[in-house]
């Protein structure tokens, strides 16, 4: 057999029919023998692997032609101090890189986050506590979501958030401020980056805090910010920083008054250029499918082939909401996953109000209830962890439960969770959530795959594969210091983030 590898996962081959009747007989596995052996399973699996690539019409390249911002340029540059500032939450306590740091893969490494009144502002990761003098507080996490990596971010053409509350319309951009989920909001801008970064400021868990412009809406806690920023009205003297300079010089903009140069729509679009940079796709996968076929291992061809076949054909059928080069459909999706945490206010069927209904929220009804966005999985192995609730920290116990989620609720392991979670909720509220996927089952409604029979070497394997959509740049913290802002001759922010795990290592 030929097979010719061409860029971007065209490919053309030849095929004679011994080589077919060999192929036919051998196994996809890596095998234990000697070298001829695994050359000849690793042409296998290639061959195999072409055509299923080809079915899926891959090509290895999610950025499809879109125009990323350069992490140099100006409004960028601009973004990522703002990102980094404790200026914008209301108390000087969080900044958006509290919850979503780039050395910790664009998010917090925590199950679910503590934004607002932590111990130590500063201090991100496991190790990061709720003050037990704040407002609510209870021994555990804050926020009842975890905290969706911002890495590749520019990449979403749908929507962003678990239940995608900010949403691409034809008409523009939907968010919470809309006056109905499919009215687009006239302020929400031009991306769906800077759309969402309009939201966790006004967050009273998030960024805003329990007393900063207590009673007043959303507008009057955006304002105010930018009045800080520009050290003007409402906002005058607050800090001593001058962020106009850095404002004329990215928004291009010598002469324009400050009231109308530092307003909330400019700090988003900046901070939407910032996290719109964020692109980190050099996978080994991506190499693979445009063409170096050393590029993955067996065991990661073995798991290719299992998340890309249907159950008929020996597969897993991963693909059938993780599908496409960014590996999501951009849809939601019920899978059960357990319900830990605050919750979202809202009652259970005994009346408790720690469930969450996921997109059923914004939309409403019951379709798309306890169902939400499927996360895409390039760099999947660095943002756990994984979940709307961040109920799992280890990849191979996910995936066993996303296989048998009935098994997986009655087996889970409570106490593998992060001290202090708040639990009380789990058997009620998860198990209302796995009879909704066996009504959905029984109704034919329900894309997960049901009575998968996975074998430890198929667990082993899928997580290979995983493991190659890990782009290798986001490990080397060299890399990442052009996204983490730092103090220095141009700019010093004394409310900068200085980040630390609370054991010496500084981020």
């Amino acid at each position: 057999m030929a097979v010719i590898f061409r860029p971007f996962g065209r490919w053309a081959w030849s095929t004679s029919l011994p080589t077919l009747a060999l192929l036919s007989m051998v196994s996809c596995g890596s095998g234990s023998g000697g070298s001829a052996e695994n050359v000849v399973n690793s042409l296998s699996l290639d061959a195999l692997l072409t055509s299923q690539l080809i079915q899926a019409g891959l090509d290895g390249d999610p950025i499809d032609g879109r125009i990323i911002p350069e992490i140099t340029e100006p409004l960028a540059e601009l973004g990522k101090r703002l990102f980094f500032t404790k200026s914008l939450s209301g108390d000087f306590d969080a900044a958006c890189a509290s919850c979503h740091h780039p050395r910790l893969a664009g998010g917090d490494a925590m199950a679910l986050p503590i934004g607002t009144d932590a111990v130590d502002p500063d201090l991100l990761g496991p190790l990061r506590a709720h003050h037990s003098a704040a407002e609510d507080y209870d021994g555990g996490p804050t926020v009842p979501r975890n905290s969706p990596t911002t890495f590749n971010v520019a990449l979403w053409d749908e929507s962003l958030f678990w239940d995608g509350r900010v949403q691409n319309l034809e008409s523009g951009i939907a968010t919470p401020d809309s006056s109905s989920s499919g009215t687009a909001d006239p302020l929400a801008g031009n991306t769906l980056a800077a759309a969402q970064a309009r939201f966790p400021v006004t967050n009273e868990e998030e960024m805003r805090g329990f007393t900063f412009e207590y009673g007043l809406n959303n507008t009057a806690v955006r304002d105010h910010l930018a009045a800080r920023l520009g050290n003007f009205g409402v906002g005058a003297g607050e800090i001593t920083e001058d962020w106009v300079s850095l404002f004329r010089t990215a928004f291009e903009e010598p002469t324009m008054p400050v009231q109308d140069l530092i307003t909330f729509e400019n700090v988003v679009a900046a901070i939407g250029a910032y996290e719109d940079s964020q692109v980190f796709v050099d996978t080994p996968w991506k190499q693979y499918v445009e063409g170096n076929q050393n590029a993955i291992s067996n065991a990661a061809k073995r798991g290719a082939l299992l998340f890309l076949r249907e159950p008929n054909e020996g597969g897993a059928a991963c693909d059938r909401c993780h599908s496409g080069d960014f590996f999501t459909d951009g849809d939601y999706h019920l899978t059960a996953f357990p319900q830990i945490g605050r919750g979202k206010g809202v009652p259970n069927l005994i009346g408790d109000m720690d469930a969450d209904y996921g997109r059923s929220m914004f939309v409403g009804g019951m379709i798309e209830r306890f169902s939400f966005r499927t996360p895409a999985l390039i760099n999947v192995t660095e943002t756990g962890p994984w979940g709307h609730a961040g109920s799992f920290s280890d990849l191979e116990t996910l995936l066993r439960y996303h296989v048998d989620p009935v098994s997986g609720f009655a087996n889970f392991n409570l106490a593998a969770l992060p001290a202090g979670m708040q639990t009380a909720g789990f058997v009620q509220n998860t198990g209302e959530v796995v009879d909704q996927l066996l009504l959905k089952r029984g109704a034919g409604t329900s894309r997960l795959p049901a009575n998968l029979s996975l074998s430890d070497r198929d667990y082993a394997d899928l997580i290979a594969f995983l493991e190659s959509l890990t782009d290798p740049r986001i490990l080397d913290p060299n890399f990442l210091e052009d996204w983490i802002a730092r103090n220095d001759a141009g700019f010093t922010d004394s409310q900068l983030l200085l980040a630390h795990d609370g054991q010496g290592e500084v981020y």
